[in-house]
């Protein structure tokens, strides 16, 4: 198809006056040379190069005896024009070559350039020839002459008072008379039955006309606005011999133009459409195909204001015509009316700041060589006048244009193309690609070459002479790594049939050549056949195989069948395309073998827009496979041709096979213009059922597209095309400019590919016509597409559309239907929904009047626990039902989300519970815009909360004792909740169903989740656990908490190596290393805890440093030491291996990750004298194998500090036993002797205790060293609550908690510490120990016996 490529071009046109500018531009019937008329100018210009080669200039005493000059028509050899003048005369001009070889322009190449002029016919390529024009003949016709048109050695002339002269090309009469208008009958149409009546008043003549050779007869335009066809009715050209028809219903016709390939007329109107007609082959009246015109939903505002249709032009090949109106603007159509460009909208009508431009007006416009250019001549009316005169810039003066057209392709696309190969042999006349679209072959005026898309190189002939000598007619294909093509070997004026392999040298040398009776019209491959059609309306079958003849591979052609047409064309022009097709009207099921369908071969024949199908006639004897020689294919006759379709002008069908997708690789598939798409489907019985008799086998189907179709993905369901995009230079422009540029006026024109859905327009019209179970075939077999859910979404949109907003009831509506239809695939709750988002609310009855009430759609939702497609259902429910339902509604949705911990969707609800409360009800919550943060990454988003247990539990006095709570709100919708409208009925009615699901989480011990909760919804969890510390709070089963813990955050049990009997841990061996650790460097970097998976090499656990300490006491001095020693106790290696890490990490551990294998640095010479024992290695890495991921220890310490500070010790107990840290048990006991604390939860602490240490002894001994470490812990409790008789209730010290002991320069040591950005070596200044020493460093962090304190800061 016909696209826009980038600006017109402005030829520069020597003017004098204004009153020599050119205002008609005709072409030759070759498209070599352009004729351009000026009041008394006769110009010629050549095509290619677009330069002016000759000049007539009447003289100003001939121009007054003759008048100004109209038009021009060439005669059919190009040696004459013949040019109308306003005083009726006719002037006969020869074109004579200059004498000699000489040559306007001539390309000058660089030396030593590939390009030679020793190349045959270069002359005449490459160089503007040099011409003369002379006037040989003058005649007077003593009328205005209204049209000019040649037919073979005669020029037809209209004048104006009604006759119609025919007058041979040297300027003579030869005695025939003038033929009067009212002496021609015309009739509907050409029965005999009915006589002609005569067009009856003396005043009508001719406006227009134009011959068309293939329906022989003459299209004309009359000046009361009447249009006909006249035709002779046998061959001489008489008044008594002629015969006109027209259609009654044109009178405003004003031009006319004939498309000679498809055999129609096509009529400009002064309303500004173009009404195209043909001829009915049985009655010969006049038949109106379709019409082009603008609609006033793509053109709202010009669609009626574009004034008469000035000029109509088809293209040489005949696929498009381009139309021109009155006030301006060009519009491009394809011959059956889709529209592919029209300049009267978007970037080509309005400029960037929304102000209109004048429509470009044109005066005159001829198609260039195989339609790649347009030449148009431009200007503006007197209308226009009164513009200053520094606007009456170049644009508005009539000027010539030169638009440029890419052409796809289905029509032949330049692509690419070889300069060398261009030069001698432009225009590009066909192309083809091959199936895998890696190479691509063109053919010009001589020759051919290919390109492989691979290599990025061309192929041309090495003999430029074969070049020359051959003439590609019928095209070209490619099988395999093969080229086909039908061309004309000019030396030996033989028609042949050309095989080239690809991978060859281009030459005759390695072709394969079958010579053939008749010019090649057309050609096409199918499987391994050729199919050709010829100028004698013969068709061709020919097998094609490869063949390896020596070294060289060939390919062997033979004749298999040939077939005569010339009962059904009139003319061979008129074949657009013939095709070879594996469609039947069988689909294979009725056959009587399977092969036959897989076979089965059909012509598909495009007879001037008729497609026309041939079958293999099945019903006489059949022959077996078996029976016939391979060599001697005897094929079946073709029965007599059927009619499918009309107006086609493109025609899809593949070979290749799919059991899934039979549906529609066995469809054909068909391009109408502007009546859309249509599909040849076949109808399948179910479950392989046999079909009824009844029911036909296929069936077409009509569809609209928004594209122009180029190519049909038959698995894909899509259509791609390619489409004008525009974009506009305007800013270029200024008011004061005196020029305004054609880069200003007009946009730059792009192409762009495009693709389009087409599956919904088949299901829907297969539901139309009850074809139910078509239609779920079909749509079963493509479920698998990504865009299928949107397939069903389009198809209940577009109807629920057009239903809902009909004017007119409609007797039997589909909706019902495909709301029915679409309940059959698993995506119809997603559909219903996104749809009604998409449409107006008014139409929402209408939907879920046939869909189903929206309630029950909404707990169908819930059910199938699809909570984003029930949300999107609410939003339906809050502005169909009232408050209290939605309410209702969201309550069940909320409670749902909270369940499955769709936090994301949590937040929403709250938003929109809280909006119906307040009166918001209205406005429906939006979409969440924001990614929701993954809830399985441990509690990320506490970066702003600090937790600080760095102060020694035993250094408090047990009355003061507290913590601080430091957990800062998450900003953000969700942390406002909290603090706006807190006593707003609203807000409880929430809080009530948080606290509820809090509850639930705490009695089922689902701590993880309860965590996640929190952190989510920015529930205040510490405030509630206070409330809820003797309720919920409280944990019954100290054994099943614990199991629970271990399961949820992926804990190992702990378990006991057979070792541990004689664990050096159990003596004092190594406490002096941990003083001398401490004593020399400061602990506080390890005591400072983030909780940021972000960084991963911060310190988590480092329970092993209180253990290891002295005393506290110590800890704190070693804590309170100065600056310039804290910043150099830990720093992260250089990550070049990817394994090291500074000893800060050594705790990080996860399921995949082994202390054993790291590479590990001390810092203390002291450590260099110790060495560990295979039974303490053994050990060690026992204790490393019962820790759990690092993730879960984050959240299990978080979780500690939040019961910590709610005061629910029952559950710190627990958590201290899972991560048996005897420093937290240390803590509790501190509180507990705390008179505040409540006697009853001390009681139960105690119970629990016991029932784990019995569980323990049973089930779980790897607990009982731990148990048996903390025993003088257990023994203080058991004294505390014998002596609490009377227990009161705990309250919480509000007294401010002892600042954090942690230094700014700690802060930079963390910092630091965690970029890896400084190599230890420099920091530390210590020297790498050795493999015994990095042993007794983890034997040092895992010391699991020793009492000491917590100390940790998570912020």
């Amino acid at each position: 198809m016909y696209f826009l490529s980038g600006w017109p071009k402005r030829l520069l046109c020597p003017l004098g006056s204004p009153a020599e500018a050119p205002f008609h531009v005709q072409s030759d019937p070759q498209r070599a040379f352009f004729a351009v008329l000026a009041p008394a100018r006769l110009s010629i210009w050549y095509s290619r190069p677009s330069v002016l080669i000759v000049t007539y200039k009447e003289s100003t005493k001939s121009s007054t005896q003759f008048g100004s000059y109209k038009q021009t028509e060439w005669r059919p050899d190009s040696t004459m024009i013949a040019v109308s003048t306003a005083h009726g005369y006719i002037l006969f001009f020869h074109i004579t070559s200059a004498r000699g070889d000489k040559y306007l322009y001539e390309p000058v190449y660089p030396k030593g350039s590939p390009q030679m002029k020793g190349t045959p016919h270069f002359k005449e390529e490459q160089c503007a020839p040099a011409l003369n024009l002379e006037m040989k003949k003058i005649l007077d016709l003593q009328a205005p002459i209204m049209s000019l048109q040649s037919v073979s050695e005669d020029l037809l002339v209209a004048t104006s008072d009604g006759l119609l002269h025919l007058i041979h090309w040297e300027g003579m009469t030869n005695g025939r008379k003038a033929i009067n208008l009212c002496t021609v009958p015309f009739s509907v149409d050409l029965q005999s039955s009915r006589v002609g009546s005569f067009l009856g008043f003396a005043d009508v003549y001719i406006r227009d006309m134009e011959y068309c050779a293939t329906l022989d007869g003459f299209a004309v335009v009359f000046n009361d606005g009447k249009v006909g066809f006249i035709t002779p009715v046998s061959s001489r050209f008489t008044a008594e011999q002629l015969h006109g028809v027209w259609p009654q219903d044109v009178v405003d016709g004003t031009c006319v133009a004939v498309n000679n390939k498809y055999r129609l007329m096509a009529f400009g109107c002064a309303s500004g459409s173009v009404q195209v007609y043909t001829i009915d082959n049985t009655t010969g009246a006049m038949l109106l195909s379709h019409k082009l015109e603008l609609t006033a939903k793509q053109y709202p505002d010009i669609w009626n204001k574009t004034g008469a249709v000035k000029l109509v032009r088809w293209s040489p090949d005949n696929s498009v015509v381009i139309v021109t109106w009155e006030y301006g603007g060009l519009s491009l159509w394809s011959v059956f009316g889709a529209q592919l460009i029209c300049t009267l909208g978007g970037d080509f009508a309005y400029r960037s700041d929304g102000t209109k431009k004048d429509p470009l007006k044109i005066n005159s416009m001829s198609w260039g060589a195989e339609g790649y250019h347009l030449w148009v001549i431009s200007g503006f009316g007197s209308q226009h006048n009164e513009i200053e005169s520094d606007f009456r810039s170049i644009i508005k003066q009539p000027s010539i244009l030169l638009f440029q057209f890419i052409k796809s392709v289905l029509t032949v696309n330049p692509c690419m193309i070889s300069s060398t190969y261009l030069e001698s042999n432009w225009p590009i006349r066909f192309s083809a690609i091959d199936k895998l679209g890696q190479n691509i072959a063109v053919v010009g005026k001589f020759g051919f070459a290919h390109y492989s898309l691979l290599t990025k190189k061309w192929k041309l002939f090495g003999n430029i002479t074969q070049e020359q000598n051959m003439i590609v007619t019928g095209g070209l294909a490619w099988w395999n790594d093969f080229m086909v093509l039908a061309c004309y070997n000019m030396s030996d004026h033989q028609e042949e049939l050309r095989v080239y392999l690809r991978t060859s040298n281009l030459d005759n040398a390695f072709a394969h050549v079958t010579k053939t009776q008749a010019e090649t019209l057309l050609l096409s491959v199918f499987r391994d056949m050729i199919i050709v059609f010829r100028a004698d309306c013969s068709i061709c079958l020919y097998s094609i195989e490869r063949k390896s003849d020596g070294p060289n591979t060939t390919a062997g052609i033979q004749v298999l069948q040939e077939v005569s047409m010339s009962r059904y064309i009139p003319h061979p022009f008129l074949v657009v395309s013939v095709t070879l097709t594996s469609v039947s009207t069988e689909n294979g099921i009725t056959l009587k073998m399977p092969q036959q369908a897989r076979d089965a071969e059909s012509i598909m024949l495009n007879l001037a827009g008729q497609l026309i199908m041939m079958q293999r006639d099945r019903s006489g004897p059949q022959i077996r496979e078996k029976d016939s020689n391979p060599n001697q294919r005897k094929l079946l006759p073709f029965c007599p041709p059927v009619v499918l379709a009309q107006s086609v002008e493109n025609v899809w069908t593949t070979c290749r096979a799919n059991k899934q997708k039979r549906h529609l690789l066995e469809a054909l598939w068909l391009s109408c213009g502007g009546a859309g798409m249509k599909v040849w489907l076949p109808l399948f019985p179910r479950d392989h059922r046999k079909p009824h008799s009844f029911l036909s086998q296929r069936i077409m189907l009509p569809f609209h597209i928004n594209i122009y179709p180029l190519a049909v993905l038959f698995e894909d369901a899509l259509v791609l095309g390619a489409v004008n995009d525009t974009l506009p230079y305007d800013s270029l422009y200024t008011r004061n400019s005196a020029r305004e540029q054609l880069e200003v006026h007009f946009p730059f024109c792009v192409v762009e590919r495009t693709s389009q859905i087409y599956l919904h327009h088949i299901l829907r019209q297969l539901l139309v016509r009850n074809l139910g179970e078509q239609a779920l075939l079909l749509a079963q077999s493509c479920a698998a597409l990504p865009y299928f859910p949107h397939v069903l979404e389009l198809m209940l949109h577009e109807v629920l559309e057009e239903e809902a907003t009909s004017r007119e009831p409609i007797p039997d509506p589909l909706l019902p239907t495909v709301a029915k239809f679409i309940t059959e695939f698993p995506l119809f709750l997603q559909t219903v929904v996104h749809c009604a988002r998409k449409t107006e609310y008014a139409l929402w009855n209408y939907l879920f009047a046939a869909v189903g009430n929206p309630k029950d759609l909404f707990e169908e939702c819930l059910m199938a626990q699809d909570l984003d497609t029930a949300a999107s259902y609410l939003i339906i429910l809050q502005n169909m039902e009232v408050p209290a339902v939605s309410r209702q509604h969201a309550t069940l949705l909320f409670n749902t989300a909270l369940e499955q911990g769709k936090w994301d969707l949590c937040r929403h609800m709250i938003r929109f519970l809280k909006a119906i409360g307040s009166g918001e009800s209205e406005t429906p919550p939006s979409t969440p815009t924001a990614q929701e943060p993954s809830s399985s990454g441990g509690f990320e988003f506490f970066r702003n909360r600090s937790i600080s247990l760095s102060q020694s539990a035993e250094n408090v006095p047990p009355s003061k004792f507290s913590l601080q709570k430091t957990l800062s709100m998450p900003s953000g919708p969700s942390g406002k909740r909290w603090s706006k409208d807190s006593d707003c009925a609203e807000n409880m009615y929430i809080d009530m169903m948080l606290w509820r699901h809090a509850r639930r989480l705490l009695e089922d011990v689902r701590l993880k989740d309860l965590g996640c909760f929190a952190a989510q919804l920015g529930f205040e969890l510490i405030s509630w656990l206070c409330k809820e510390r003797t309720r919920a709070a409280r944990v019954d089963n100290f054994v099943v908490a614990l199991k629970r813990l271990h399961k949820d955050f992926l804990w190992p049990f702990p378990i006991i190596p057979a070792s541990s009997i004689s664990s050096p841990f159990k003596n004092g061996k190594y406490r002096t290393v941990g003083e001398q650790l401490l004593k020399s460097q400061s602990a506080e970097p390890f005591l400072n805890l983030e909780i940021d998976t972000g960084i991963p090499n911060i310190q988590r656990s480092q329970s092993w440093l209180g253990n290891i300490g002295p005393t506290h006491h110590e800890v704190d001095t070693a804590s309170s030491q100065g600056p310039q020693m804290q910043d150099a106790f830990l720093s992260p290696l250089s990550n070049k291996a990817g394994d090291e890490c500074s000893i800060g990490s050594a705790t990080d551990l996860t399921e995949s990750s082994s202390m054993v294998d790291g590479d590990w640095t001390m810092v203390d010479e002291n450590f260099s004298t110790l060495s560990l024992t295979q039974s303490e290695l053994e050990h060690i890495s026992m204790e490393l194998a019962s820790k759990g991921p690092h993730k879960s220890q984050v959240q299990l310490r978080y979780l500690l500090h939040i019961f910590m500070e709610a005061g629910c010790l029952d559950w710190c107990i627990v958590i201290g036993l899972i991560l048996r840290e005897s420093s937290i048990i240390n803590q509790i006991l501190v509180i507990t002797q705390s008179s505040e604390v409540d006697g009853e939860m001390l009681q139960n602490i105690k119970t629990g205790l016991h029932a784990v240490d019995r569980w323990a002894s049973t089930d779980c001994p790897g607990y009982k060293p731990f148990l048996n470490v903390i025993k003088p812990q257990l023994q203080k409790l058991s004294e505390i609550t014998e002596e609490q008789a009377q227990p009161d209730a705990f309250q919480p010290v509000t007294a401010a908690k002892t600042p954090e002991q942690t230094s700014p320069r700690a802060e930079e040591s963390r910092s630091s510490s965690s970029h890896g950005s400084i190599p230890q070596g420099e920091i530390l200044g210590t020297s790498v120990v050795s493999r015994k020493e990095e042993d007794m460093t983890r034997a040092q962090e895992e010391e699991p016996f020793q009492d000491g304190t917590y100390d940790c800061s998570v912020s």
